[in-house]
């Protein structure tokens, strides 16, 4: 084999011998996409006061990176499966990094905006690609191994982009936060040239263009309907995107279930397996990006945490894991994948409610057990979830059913931070409004209190300049008030949060089938074993034809 990995995993007749390689690479590439998340968390206060972002430009910088995400997700898989899966984690990994680039030369909020977007478009083809690389590249006895580390990586990824974010605005502007990505993306493309196979399913005619398009109006009308109603109210805006992706969804079903070839079988959500595999997937991330979005900020704003040592305070959650996705391989075989996964789930929610305990007096203690329970949970829980999605999907739809599991995750990351930020929000003012009179004995101007209201951010920043002005003294009534009005409003939002993840561990537990213990999960789905260990099925649609495929 020369340097370039040119050999289809397609054409071997044993399993590819740099598997564990390029899963390295894919893992590397799974990275930066989710700590371009996370990292923007810790450096969202730096990039407010130099940009001068309102609350409602902060929430669109982030979530200029979601929208493409998510609405582009499942048309990039199809295209990867079509024509090359490795060519779209190439180009996905070269447009991410010129958003990079762009966000870290930007100096208005536009440009943020807009390079924010471009990295999502760059996610969207990176995503499906990683997933389905992997299960093209693993024999089936491996892949649930495999998805392991894939799902151990995210963990590490969200606790990994506040440290390195941390790290460098110690010493270095907010920019620089973007630049983490670019090194990492050129690693990758060299190494994906040099030990990821090229893959691509065989002839399966003409793309569904149709479907394509109404899965794109459907998903960025919902992502945006999430996005803008709970958090600035159900306007026009609002509401027009939710009958656009009403309407868009009852089109793209009617659309799917006529055509021959579709985009994506809705059928099977009518399976049990896959659909309780998906809102399993959906509800832990709405959980997990929505817990550690507020407790960023409490870590930060309440216990007065610099940016890296709130990053050294997240890496429990990243060792948990760990731990959890490697108690996976050795329960699920033993008690089965659904008694796995609502386990999971049941832990997820304990962790989620012992934050209901936050008060005045916490400390960073009173966080490490339910930063424990939710790490353990997402390991445990998402790696058979995601094995299970995965092995429901033929493998010349192997880019589909990446981008259907990158999208349930996505999904719920969305929600969690739009619906349980705007708990949040909203519990926060109503705390500071009742105490903010007696706080400032009613003698703060109209623009400082509405700034107070808005945010804890806020509250402080106005506390600072009292403290300039006046003394220290007379800004601790305001400090104090403000960092009540914000454990609160953790301990209601964390409240919804469990009752939310709780009901749909019910929910999960009536839908997943139970199977015999010792089948793994794509077993369960429906998919045959290989004949033998590493050997392609019979007639394998992922042949590839002759030419120089990327």
């Amino acid at each position: 084999m020369s340097l370039m990995a040119t050999t289809s995993v397609e054409r071997m007749d044993r399993p590819y011998p740099r598997r564990w390689a390029a899963l390295a690479v894919l893992c590397l590439s799974l990275l930066i996409i989710v700590m371009a998340n996370t990292s923007l968390l810790v450096a969202a206060p730096a990039m407010t006061t130099d940009l001068g972002l309102s609350s409602s430009d902060l929430q669109w910088v982030i979530d200029a990176y979601t929208v493409p995400y998510a609405a582009l997700m499942l048309v990039m898989g199809a295209i990867g499966d079509k024509y090359s899966r490795r060519g779209a984690l190439l180009a996905g990994l070269v447009v991410f990094a010129a958003g990079s680039v762009t966000g870290s030369l930007a100096h208005s909020t536009a440009t943020v905006i807009t390079a924010r977007a471009v990295m999502g478009v760059g996610a969207a083809m990176i995503m499906p690609a990683t997933l389905s690389l992997l299960t093209a590249t693993f024999p089936r006895r491996e892949r649930a191994r495999a998805i392991t580390v894939w799902t151990a990586t995210s963990g590490l990824a969200i606790a990994a982009g506040p440290l390195l974010a941390g790290w460098l605005l110690q010493s270095h502007a907010w920019g620089f936060t973007f630049l983490i990505n670019v090194p990492v993306a050129g690693v990758a493309v060299v190494a994906a040239l040099i030990v990821v196979p090229p893959s691509r399913a065989g002839d399966q005619g003409p793309l569904d263009l149709t479907g394509g398009l109404l899965s794109i109006v459907f998903l960025s009308a919902l992502v945006y309907m999430i996005i803008e109603g709970p958090r600035f109210g159900w306007g026009p805006g609002a509401i027009t995107a939710a009958v656009t992706a009403g309407a868009g969804l009852a089109a793209f079903v009617v659309w799917e279930l006529r055509h021959p070839r579709p985009i994506l079988d809705v059928r099977r959500f009518g399976d049990r397996a896959f659909a309780g595999s998906n809102l399993a997937v959906t509800l832990f991330f709405l959980a997990a990006f929505g817990s550690i979005y507020y407790l960023t900020q409490h870590l930060q704003f309440v216990l007065g945490y610099g940016p890296l040592s709130t990053g050294v305070r997240l890496l429990p959650l990243a060792g948990a894991v760990f731990a959890g996705a490697a108690v996976t391989g050795l329960l699920v075989p033993r008690a089965g994948m659904k008694v796995t996964v609502v386990l999971g789930m049941a832990l997820g929610t304990a962790g989620i409610l012992l934050l209901t305990r936050v008060g005045d007096g916490s400390g960073y203690g009173d966080f490490l057990a339910p930063l424990l329970l939710l790490g353990v949970a997402i390991g445990l829980s998402v790696s058979p979830c995601t094995d299970a999605i995965m092995g429901a999907f033929p493998e010349k739809q192997l880019g589909v059913g990446g981008a259907v599991n990158d999208t349930s995750l996505e999904l719920g990351g969305s929600l969690g931070i739009a619906i349980l930020g705007s708990i949040l929000a909203g519990t926060y003012t109503d705390q500071i409004g009742r105490g903010l009179a007696s706080a400032t004995g009613g003698r703060l101007p109209a623009p400082a209190s509405e700034a107070a209201r808005e945010s804890i951010g806020g509250a402080l920043t106005v506390a600072q300049k009292i403290a300039a002005t006046a003394g220290p003294r007379q800004a601790e009534p305001l400090v104090r008030a403000a960092d009540h009005a914000f454990a609160h409003a953790v301990a209601h939002t964390s409240l919804v949060g469990g009752v939310i993840l709780g009901v749909g561990t019910v929910l999960v537990a009536l839908l997943l089938p139970r199977a015999r213990p010792g089948r793994r999960p794509h077993d369960e789905a429906g998919r045959a074993p290989d004949p033998r260990p590493g050997t392609p099925l019979t007639g394998d649609p992922r042949a590839k034809v002759p030419g120089n495929d990327v």
